[in-house]
């Protein structure tokens, strides 16, 4: 009885493990929607489909090493632990399978390696925020992240940080559209800074996350299809996106959020005068 038991416990773990990756709204109850992304919310990044890409090619692997692992333990459960009137019998192992076990994880590993190093090369090198000519991108605001909360610090309207005309947005950070003559969108660049501990800038929608270290000023960017944004946000209610903190980092990591906001340039230039003018009026 014991034994029936058993494997069937962990014959429900797997059927489970494997149903835990249906989303079952969209391929049970209904249509995928135009931007379906399996887990995640639509994306609107110039990488995006790069990122989702790697996430998909790396939870295939998984789910099958899973079925793989999960299968063979319900099986040898049932099978060796039946009732044997036999000796056991001494084995050292088997050399070959340790050869294919430690193979197959290793060419996985490398697999994974080479599909991300162009989209890693991408975002993490500092070629990613400079022109061209190798000059640096001019800075869009400056991302503080400390216990619990986002603060976002623009330049003003000379550009220039430093100036008496530089304020703060908490909560929200603000994003203009912008294209250049090809039609293409424009990189935008920010510094990440943390005035505490560890955190983590993470934005769902933009399939963007980072870690803001103590001490440690990075030079990060995004990209926004201003196209597939649009086409997102007409089937949103809501018109902004998540900011969150993906690094546990006190008792109040769970209210560390934030939103992040796109407007159209004349918009944006317009949110910036009067974010100045409330910079410098008595309220």
């Amino acid at each position: 009885m014991m034994r029936l038991l058993t494997t069937i416990m962990l014959l429900a773990l797997l059927v489970f493990g494997l149903w835990s990756w249906v989303d079952y709204d969209y391929w049970l109850l209904g249509p995928s929607p135009a931007h379906y992304t399996w887990w995640w919310p639509e994306e609107f990044s110039t990488i995006g489909q790069d990122i989702d890409s790697l996430f998909y090619l790396i939870a295939v692997m998984v789910a099958v090493m899973f079925v793989i692992t999960m299968g063979g333990l319900v099986l040898f459960t049932w099978k060796y632990s039946a009732k044997r009137q036999d000796k056991a019998v001494f084995s050292h192992g088997s050399h070959k399978l340790e050869l294919l076990w430690t193979a197959v994880p290793a060419g996985l590993l490398l697999i994974i390696a080479f599909s991300q190093m162009s989209t890693f090369a991408e975002i993490q090198f500092a070629s990613a925020t400079q022109d061209e000519e190798g000059n640096d991108l001019p800075v869009h605001c400056e991302i503080w992240a400390s216990q619990f909360d986002w603060r976002f610090r623009y330049p003003g309207k000379d550009g220039r940080f430093g100036t008496n005309d530089d304020f703060e947005s908490p909560y929200e950070l603000v994003l203009p559209l912008q294209e250049n003559e090809e039609g293409d969108a424009k990189k935008l660049v920010f510094l990440l800074r943390s005035r505490d501990v560890l955190h983590s800038f993470f934005v769902p929608h933009l399939r963007f996350k980072r870690d803001a270290v103590p001490g440690m000023t990075q030079r990060i960017w995004l990209g926004i299809d201003d196209k597939q944004m649009e086409e997102v946000l007409a089937t949103r209610e809501e018109k902004s996106f998540d900011i969150i903190c993906a690094e546990l980092c006190g008792w109040g990591h769970y209210k560390m959020s934030g939103r992040v906001r796109v407007l159209p340039q004349d918009q944006y230039e317009a949110w910036v005068d009067e974010m100045t003018a409330q910079q410098f009026g008595n309220s």
